[in-house]
């Protein structure tokens, strides 16, 4: 049989005649077997006087055209004394190791996941805010990075991203966790070094001082009335939440994780458990009438959700209320831009500004430190356990009354003073 040509290829293909071999010269033969879906190129040569075949590919991906340049250039490969054959075979088994090299390696993301199961779940109470600092920062900067290719570099982009976003405090926070994951990975024989040590305060958010920052009446009053304006980008939920979290004084973490069963509405108290509290001391809050109002509506909004902030969408984490930084990140993308002329303060600001305000209703500093559940230093705190539990309620109740006020943008509404008597243990 002479050469090859493309006519008679098709007609074999297109009568399912099939054969073991028919040859194109040079070692290039097709191959069409019954168990194969359109015929086969293959070469045929001799190896120090052993006979090798190789696999080319099908006639639907290679032409005779190919086949033949193909053929052509490892019949030269083979005259030099080359194992084609075999060289294939290897370069198969290097993409395959390398195939399996890649499932196998380690992430940051997953470096994260398996760091915050077996080091922060087991240990840590309020896991929540490690699992807000990887998902919202670390992953979206490095997540998909292979651990071992992680240089200083990639740090110092990560944290420089936060700052220029205007959270030094949470630089400062991604710094020391990021520290804290890569050491988790030298102990795994994950990484050989940690790209984060080189790195201190400084090259993140610098010292943190302590915070002085709070609202006037005015500045709550201009806090609502862009709250207001953006509603339908500013969610209802969140403008509820930025209500609870200046009325009660709580921190955010026992807010948007609170599930409803903390919760009588009737006696108009939360139950907050000390598992959930970050001074681990129980306390039961007392619920002013707008705080019940609001959660009633928060409820309704909650759609049968075992939590007072249900997450909005699915998420990967799996988290079923709201993220941490849900809250921070609304605030920023809404509404501080339309509040330029005032300085700017964080959600942790909300509890010094509960606590000024009712040190300006006459409300007794002992009182009022229990409304932000302090712990009391000292032999006060040892051997008095009296909560002031119907005294916290008055006080609240008149701070709640100032704070619909300036809700509805009456800065001069006149509240009469909380006067308590002697409140310290005797």
């Amino acid at each position: 049989m002479g050469k090859l040509t493309d006519i008679q290829i098709r007609a074999w293909i297109k009568s399912r005649e099939h054969f073991e071999q028919r040859g194109d010269g040079d070692g290039l033969y097709l191959c069409f077997r019954e168990n194969y879906s359109a015929p086969v190129w293959k070469f045929r040569y001799r190896l120090a006087g052993k006979p090798r075949i190789m696999n080319l590919g099908s006639y639907t991906a290679m032409s005779l055209a190919k086949a033949r340049e193909t053929a052509k250039g490892l019949a030269a490969r083979v005259a030099l004394g080359y194992d084609v054959a075999g060289e294939k075979q290897e370069r198969k088994r290097e993409a395959i190791a390398k195939i399996e090299a890649e499932k196998a390696a380690w992430t940051v993301s997953r470096l994260c996941d398996e760091f915050f199961e077996r080091v922060i779940l087991p240990r840590w109470k309020h896991s929540n805010i490690v699992r807000s600092r990887i998902e919202n920062d670390i992953k979206p900067s490095m997540g998909k990075m292979k651990a071992e290719d992680v240089k200083p570099r990639d740090v110092d982009a990560m944290l420089q991203q936060i700052i220029k976003r205007g959270a030094p405090t949470v630089a400062n926070d991604v710094l020391r966790w990021t520290k804290r994951i890569f050491d988790f990975a030298i102990k795994r024989h994950v990484v050989l070094y940690n790209p984060a040590s080189a790195f201190d305060i400084a090259d993140a958010g610098g010292k943190e001082g302590a915070r002085d920052r709070w609202l006037t009446r005015d500045e709550i009053i201009q806090l609502f009335q862009a709250i207001r304006d953006m509603l339908g980008r500013f969610s209802i939920e969140n403008m509820y939440a930025v209500r609870l979290l200046l009325l009660l004084a709580v921190r955010k973490e026992e807010l948007v994780a609170a599930p409803w069963s903390e919760f009588d509405l009737d006696a108009a108290v939360w139950r907050l458990p000390e598992e959930r509290t970050k001074t681990s001391a129980a306390i039961d809050i007392p619920l002013p009438p707008l705080a019940v109002e609001t959660l009633r509506e928060l409820h309704r909004l909650a759609n049968g959700s075992r939590y007072v902030f249900p997450a909005r969408k699915m998420q990967q984490r799996m988290i079923p209320h709201i993220d941490l930084n849900t809250l921070n990140a609304a605030l920023a993308k809404h509404i501080k831009p339309k509040l330029k002329e005032i300085p700017n303060f964080t959600i942790h600001d909300f509890r010094r500004t509960a606590r000024t305000h009712l040190a300006a209703l006459g409300v007794d500093p002992f009182v009022a430190e229990r409304c932000l559940n302090h712990k009391v230093k000292g032999v006060e705190g040892i051997y008095n356990r009296h909560d002031y539990f119907d005294e916290r309620r008055a006080a609240l109740n008149e701070w709640a009354k100032l704070l619909k006020a300036l809700e509805e943008g009456r800065p001069d509404y006149n509240v009469v003073p909380v006067r308590f008597g002697k409140t310290s243990a005797a």
